[in-house]
């Protein structure tokens, strides 16, 4: 991508090596800044999660192309997936947000009892806790990565057990009218992450969509060293992620992608915002650099 050069902060000294100046602190949190802006492993929580307000009120619902729609709140991304045949609902977030979720898709003239499966991307409480009520009120089919099968069924909701109708492998696909939705292991945020693709049309042109799920080191505390399996997991998935055809990214938090911003844009000229390859991997850029980051101050800490 062009004018995005990056680079590392130091807070204290700074030893430079080309382009990238790498940063010493007591206890390890490290600060790197791309495109611009200054990221630390907490501020990239915040953005993510918002406030707990923030998290549970709606946002507009709105077409973003073809037969995919947006339907989550301000900070936790849901998706309507139509077709003839039936809906797909990705991530119902928490549980208290399902109700929300219904009347969105409500709102945009659909049925939520159309909804015949239930997609997550990560068994994490604020992307899959909706899972047992959104099928208690639609019937809908739960699919899961099965590496994330262990831990989803202790997301329970007032005691519900969590529905798990099918275990799901990389590669695997579903198929709805029409539509046909790809499962791609991208462990590492959680052993299951689960990133979605799909295409789309519009106007003539067909276009690859990216549902992302999360690259943040979400299972380990940066003041202690990452396990090895989630560095395998994060060194494999990363360079997976850079080649999947892209042209639409959409992220489990909308921050991840500029989401709002794009919403903002709609109907303000004759491209659809979402339409954006060339933004398909400024997460991926970001992550990848905390993560390096990370390991390099937990060697230079004595961690590893």
């Amino acid at each position: 991508m062009k004018n995005r050069s990056w680079q590392f902060v130091s807070l204290a000294t700074v030893l430079i090596a080309g382009p990238v100046a790498i940063t010493a602190q007591s206890p390890p949190h490290p600060t790197i800044v791309i495109y611009g802006k200054s990221w630390t492993p907490a501020s990239v929580v915040a953005r993510n999660m918002g406030s707990p307000e923030e998290q549970t009120t709606p946002m507009t619902p709105y077409k973003i192309i073809d037969n995919v729609y947006y339907v989550g709140s301000l900070t936790l991304s849901t998706y309507l997936i139509t077709t003839p045949a039936g809906n797909i609902l990705m991530d119902t977030t928490y549980e208290r947000n399902v109700r929300n979720i219904q009347k969105s898709v409500e709102q945009l003239g659909f049925k939520f009892s159309d909804t015949k499966y239930i997609l997550g991307n990560h068994w994490h409480n604020d992307h899959m806790e909706g899972d047992a009520l959104a099928k208690e009120l639609t019937g809908a089919q739960v699919w899961v990565m099965a590496e994330d099968v262990p831990q989803l069924r202790n997301v329970k909701p007032g005691g519900k057990e969590h529905p798990i109708d099918k275990e799901l492998k990389d590669g695997d696909t579903l198929s709805l009218g029409g539509t046909v939705l790809t499962a791609h292991l991208t462990a590492g945020h959680t052993h299951g992450c689960t990133t979605w693709t799909m295409k789309a049309k519009e106007a003539g042109k067909t276009y690859d969509v990216v549902f992302h799920c999360s690259l943040r080191i979400g299972a380990a505390d940066a003041s202690k060293p990452i396990p090895e399996i989630l560095v395998t997991e994060f060194n494999r998935t990363i360079p997976v992620v850079r080649a999947l055809p892209c042209d639409v990214p959409l992220g489990d938090h909308p921050s991840q992608y500029d989401i709002p911003q794009k919403f903002a844009r709609l109907g303000k000229s004759q491209t659809n915002p979402f339409i954006d390859p060339a933004g398909c991997n400024i997460e991926t850029d970001l992550e990848e650099m905390m993560f390096k980051a990370v390991l390099k101050e937990q060697h230079d800490q004595g961690l590893r």
